[in-house]
């Protein structure tokens, strides 16, 4: 499926070392090249380390295609209703590709 389909709405992206941005999908390319707006990165941690999980603002993000492990859509109603400061989950391990 193409991406253009989400062109406008919001995305989340995760990326082949683990990292996940959620933002509004502005454009992209053949490449998957992404151009997210109003971009945050979720950094989700354990439970057992001393900082809380966090959302850092990026603002205008762009994110090259080779780097794009997944893109889906994001349900704006639920997202908007968790708390990510209070989600934790284990560390994401990267991708390799062959």
């Amino acid at each position: 499926m193409a991406l253009n389909v989400y062109l406008n709405k919001r995305v989340s992206v995760l990326t082949n070392d683990g990292r996940t941005m959620v933002g509004l999908l502005h454009s992209c390319d053949h490449s998957m090249n992404l151009v997210l707006q109003e971009a945050v990165e979720r950094i989700i941690r354990p439970r057992d380390e001393d900082e809380p999980s966090e959302e850092v603002p990026l603002g205008l993000y762009i994110i090259r295609g080779d780097s794009v492990a997944v893109v889906g859509r994001v349900d704006e109603e639920i997202d908007s209703k968790i708390d990510w400061t209070k989600v934790h989950g284990e560390v994401l391990g990267s991708t390799k590709h062959v």
